[in-house]
């Protein structure tokens, strides 16, 4: 009679509703406000056997960056059904499916044509799911680092401003104290404490010149350098320092590094700034390792040690000025800021990775080719 189905055409239907309640309930989980991605993949491999021809006998297997997400039991030894999850053009991980028994051989195996539709199908949506995700932690990434530039934009603002303050009566301080000191019949405690206002007025003097390269208000005296050469002599500067404090310094130095035009001084002083603050992270038969390397466009600058670290709460202030986690008395804060500076006024960049007790890695790039 027309219009009556055969059973093998219901048969057909009902595998079809599966597929599309599989497909309907993978958007459903994946567009639920609240849920974290392991949960959403988790949820996915509970959700996929009752979309195959015998969900009783059927178990499932997503595996997504290492990361396992299956149902109560798998079956490794059972019959499987597998695709690959292409994400960005490159394989992230696989979905497989697995019966618990041995079943009748079909299309593929005991699987049917529409299930390899359905599997690759699967995998696509799963694809789409961690491109989301990327491009979620992407954006949140992209706002921190944002606002972060923002905080220390206008702390440079304000450091430049406060810098110009004080320079000119700290001058007027420093004139006063060098000419008191000419003073002929000064008793012996005058001149002791005139050079003690003349010491304070020079450390104070130091650290405005730091603020002004953190402000970026010193524009840097740029030439031919070679980065290798200014490693080599700073580290010469510091090797007495770390052979006393029991510290291994070493250095990995490309032999061909191309040159680039930049402030050499300034450089200097980010690779005694950064190798400094590796020691003052470390106790004896600790390591800092510097290299330096080239790709196209850029040359890179790496110190790395073994110290006790930073948290993220750390890492998210390393760069302001004035911050510091060292007592009172040892250090002004104003280290990595001045290395934040230079770096950014050479056009270059600045990463840094750190974790508590296991030390930290800052890496620095440079452009090759940039206008003076």
């Amino acid at each position: 009679m027309a219009g009556l189905l055969s059973d093998s055409e219901k048969q057909a239907l009902r595998e079809r509703v599966k597929e599309l309640t599989c497909l309907y309930g993978i958007s459903q989980i994946a567009g639920c406000p609240g849920t974290s991605p392991d949960q959403v993949l988790q949820s996915v491999a509970e959700l996929l056997p009752s979309a195959w021809q015998y969900p009783e006998m059927a178990s499932a297997r997503i595996t997504v960056d290492n990361l396992v997400y299956q149902t109560p039991v798998f079956w490794e030894a059972g019959q499987k059904q597998s695709a690959v999850i292409m994400a960005g053009d490159r394989a992230r991980g696989i979905v497989e499916i697995a019966y618990a028994e041995q079943m009748p051989d079909i299309d593929e195996g005991p699987f049917l044509k529409e299930e390899r539709n359905l599997i690759d199908e699967v995998s696509r949506q799963i694809a789409l799911i961690i491109e989301r995700r990327q491009a979620q932690e992407d954006r949140v990434s992209l706002c921190a680092q944002v606002r972060h530039a923002d905080r220390l934009a206008t702390i440079g603002i304000l450091a430049a401003g406060i810098a110009h303050e004080l320079n000119e009566p700290l001058t007027n301080i420093l004139g006063f104290a060098q000419l008191a000191k000419k003073c002929s019949g000064l008793p012996e405690p005058a001149v002791k404490d005139i050079e003690q206002i003349e010491t304070a007025s020079l450390h104070a003097r130091e650290i405005i010149q730091k603020l002004l390269i953190f402000a970026r208000q010193k524009p840097p005296m740029k030439a031919k350098v070679n980065l290798n050469q200014i490693v080599q002599d700073s580290l010469y500067l510091l090797e007495a320092r770390c052979a006393n404090e029991g510290i291994e310094l070493r250095q990995v130095l490309h032999p061909d590094l191309p040159e680039i035009t930049a402030d050499g001084s300034q450089l200097g002083q980010v690779v005694v700034n950064l190798i400094v603050n590796a020691l003052q992270s470390m106790c004896a038969d600790g390591h800092v390792l510097v290299q330096t390397h080239f790709s196209e466009g850029s040359v890179h600058l790496i110190v790395e040690d073994n110290g006790s670290g930073m948290s993220e709460e750390v890492l998210e202030k390393i760069f302001v000025p004035f911050f510091t986690t060292k007592d009172i008395g040892q250090g002004t804060g104003l280290g990595l800021p001045v290395v934040h500076g230079i770096v950014v006024a050479h056009g270059g960049s600045i990463d840094v990775e750190s974790e508590p007790g296991s030390g930290s890695r800052f890496h620095i790039q440079l452009p090759i080719h940039r206008e003076t």
